[in-house]
């Protein structure tokens, strides 16, 4: 606070600041920012695990019993596609508009080359259930699972290689901001880190009373974790340090609420969803987070946003919302 000398008006400006920088961050419901919420008809009653969208009007969900959906028309109309297992699926990401994996339990690999018309296996060395899936390119991806179960291509999927993690955690999502600067969280408050494509993946942050469900980066520096109970971290130096951000509980809560998935749309919009219908958005890189008003009291465990203004969530029952938000 060196500045304090160089004017009242200064001086109140920056005592102001830090006091800003020092409050915790909040959950409000402020009417200039909430979604338009759409309930949509998925035509199965199976929970919903994944969704991804490529752009506003392409998308796959996956779930339970081998469940495998596709929409061209943003999600106005579901179909079920056969997978070709009974097998739970628990993820789904496309690199193109053609080419698409599933992942699920007892190491099962589905892939399509026709944007999910029809799907195949393909062979990994592991058994452990899959639960996250992220490419960063064409070429560059990563699954991970139960046991510390971390695989990857450099081949578009062609073949799936062995990463050691140095855990035996369950990992429940991968994410990388380029082909070599990556994370991974899971169970028992893992958090993992590598800066060299996964050659070598670093334990991160102290947090062991948390299951992190999602990790999520805005870029090396920047990124968030959410779990179970509210879990809530963020990291501004890659990881090596996590602060707790975990939302308070608030008058009428009686149980925090278990947050599944998050995404950013850039550096300062950012959608989180879980349990029982929660969603929240951020429009000031996580200073602030605000609870959007939501019909559908399933829980979310999957979301994917195509773009900044549109978004899905899938979940219990078959439950899929479309998230509009225009006024980004």
């Amino acid at each position: 606070m060196t500045a304090m000398g160089k004017g009242s008006t200064h001086a109140l400006s920056m005592v102001v600041l830090a006091l800003l920088v020092a409050l915790p961050l909040s959950v409000s419901s402020a009417d200039d920012v909430r979604a338009t919420i759409v309930q949509q008809k998925s035509g199965t009653q199976a929970t919903l695990m994944g969704v991804y969208f490529r752009n506003a009007a392409l998308g796959w969900a996956v779930g339970g019993g081998g469940t495998l959906l596709k929409t061209v028309d943003g999600g106005r109309k579901w179909k079920k596609v056969p997978s070709g297992t009974s097998t739970l699926l628990t993820a789904v990401l496309f690199v193109d508009d053609r080419k698409g994996w599933a992942v699920g339990a007892n190491g099962t690999v589905r892939y399509s080359a026709d944007g999910g018309e029809t799907w195949g296996p393909q062979l990994v060395s592991s058994q452990s259930p899959l639960y996250g899936i992220f490419f960063v390119s064409a070429k560059y991806g990563w699954i991970v699972g139960g046991a510390g179960t971390v695989l990857h291509t450099m081949d578009g999927g062609a073949t799936w290689t062995d990463q050691t993690s140095g855990t035996s955690a369950n990992l429940h999502a991968v994410h990388f901001v380029n082909d070599q600067r990556g994370m991974i969280v899971g169970a028992l408050g893992t958090i993992l880190s590598t800066q060299d494509g996964g050659a070598t993946w670093t334990a991160q942050g102290n947090q062991e009373s948390a299951t992190f469900f999602d990790v999520f980066l805005t870029d090396e520096s920047n990124g968030w974790a959410v779990g179970n109970a509210g879990a809530l971290f963020q990291t501004t130096d890659g990881g090596a340090h996590w602060i707790d951000r975990t939302l308070p509980c608030g008058r009428t809560c009686n149980k925090l609420t278990d947050l599944i998935r998050i995404r950013f749309t850039g550096q300062q919009h950012g959608w989180i969803v879980g349990e029982r219908g929660f969603i929240l958005k951020t429009s000031n890189a996580g200073f602030n987070w605000i609870e959007q008003p939501n019909p559908v009291k399933r829980s979310f465990l999957g979301l994917s946003f195509p773009n900044p203004s549109h978004g899905w969530a899938a979940g219990e029952n078959g439950a899929i919302v479309r998230i509009e938000y225009p006024n980004q």
